[in-house]
């Protein structure tokens, strides 16, 4: 397996995770705000370990499988907790469709590799936008410091969702041709 400084950052997002639970639950005032900081770090952890990885010229197949799977297990984590903790309609409906629309994307990228056309499905900035809005969103729901910024907050994850759509759209239109297509398979 290589080793390098963006894998070692994914590494750490991994690890961030069990951290970030753990917090999230901790009976104490402080608690919200420092499960929000864990996420937030891990949320700049994806960052970087992409542009590293460009930067250093030290991208492998390896750290291309492993950073999309940290994402989206930190990711979901933290919405299944914000469902739990939340325990509305309001939270959990964009959070069901958020984690689908991982799924569904995830499976017609590995459709499209399999037919040799990922590229056709690459990350749009409809896609980077989306995570921006979400990452900020779900920082902000974590940490709840007052009124204003927990609207707010919910006002950003409604922006997320709708991205969110838009993005899975995006990628389903790209991908269109060859999944209605009859031929060859």
């Amino acid at each position: 397996m290589p080793f390098n400084i963006p894998i070692a950052l994914t590494f750490f997002r991994l690890f961030l995770l069990p951290v970030f639970v753990v917090i999230f639950y901790l009976p104490y005032s402080w608690a919200p705000f420092v499960a929000a900081f864990v996420f937030w770090l891990a949320a700049v952890t994806d960052a970087l370990d992409g542009y590293a990885a460009r930067k250093l010229k030290q991208s492998t197949r390896f750290g291309a499988f492993l950073d999309p799977v940290a994402d989206k297990i930190m990711v979901t984590t933290a919405l299944v907790l914000l469902v739990a903790e939340f325990n509305n309609i309001w939270l959990t409906l964009p959070a069901l469709f958020m984690i689908g629309r991982e799924i569904v994307i995830s499976a017609l990228r590995e459709w499209m590799a399999e037919i040799g056309k990922r590229g056709a499905v690459a990350v749009s900035w409809i896609g980077k936008y989306k995570t921006a809005a979400q990452m900020i969103a779900i920082i902000g729901l974590i940490w709840k410091p007052n009124d204003l910024l927990t609207y707010t907050a919910f006002g950003l994850f409604y922006i997320a969702a709708v991205l969110t759509f838009w993005s899975m759209l995006s990628y389903i239109r790209a991908a269109w041709g060859d999944l209605t297509s009859e031929s060859g398979n």
